[in-house]
């Protein structure tokens, strides 16, 4: 899914996308890694630019610990975090989780496979249904409303792809104690929350920034979890 196609010719901005391993039309690698990903996304992009100069990074929700990962490994100019997953496995976030959330995490910490049984339950249904009704009211019209709704189906059943095993892998990974050192990004980080997000973080990113050496951090008011979408003149302001 891409954001901001009519502002990325007016700013000169070539917007590069790609699938993880597993979704969309990428193959499975049952060995993937956080740091193997960010691997995967520094070829694509010395690929398709010619050269293996830094780049702007964009992430959003689960994707944010494989940009976090970019950073570190050096790959990253500057890193925008919009609506980012937090690390719920980290304690501080932890303890501010709803019991429910907080033992899925724990089980994923204390039993894997149960807990990869779990998401292995999800369809690409299920998972909108969870998205719309949980979200606050802006948040869920905007999900509902088109040309959004139809982008977005399209790219749940991409990412629920080859019996969800990227989908799987991915949120195994998002949902379990990162290996990326936070006080090592030392690219200019930016971190964008809508004040009505109601799943990415439950501080809106404040423990997150924090343990950054020199993150930025904005909550934006008005916006939700749509934020990527929503204020995406902001978020490549942030960027470039």
């Amino acid at each position: 899914m891409g954001f901001g196609d009519d502002r990325l010719h007016e700013r000169g901005i070539r917007l590069l996308t790609m699938d993880r391993p597993g979704m969309g039309s990428s193959t499975p690698d049952p060995k993937r890694t956080v740091f193997s990903t960010s691997d995967d996304y520094h070829a694509f992009v010395t690929t398709a630019v010619g050269d293996d100069r830094p780049v702007a990074v964009v992430a959003n929700s689960q994707g944010s610990v494989f940009a976090m990962a970019m950073a570190q490994a050096g790959f990253a100019s500057s890193l925008t975090l919009v609506s980012p997953a937090d690390e719920v496995a980290h304690p501080d976030v932890h303890a501010l989780l709803p019991p429910q959330t907080a033992a899925l995490v724990d089980m994923i910490r204390d039993a894997p496979q149960e807990a990869r049984k779990v998401f292995e339950a999800f369809t690409v249904d299920a998972m909108e249904s969870m998205v719309v009704s949980t979200a606050g009211p802006g948040d869920r019209a905007f999900y509902t409303g088109e040309p959004f709704r139809t982008v977005y189906r399209t790219a749940l059943k991409e990412g629920f792809a080859n019996d969800g095993t990227g989908y799987v892998h991915d949120t195994l990974m998002a949902m379990s104690s990162w290996p990326v050192s936070l006080s090592r990004l030392r690219c200019p980080v930016r971190i964008l929350f809508g004040e009505d997000d109601r799943t990415h973080s439950p501080d809106h990113g404040a423990t997150l920034a924090k343990r950054m050496p020199s993150a930025e951090h904005k909550v934006v008011d008005g916006a939700g979890g749509a934020l990527l979408w929503t204020h995406a003149d902001l978020v490549l302001r942030c960027a470039v």
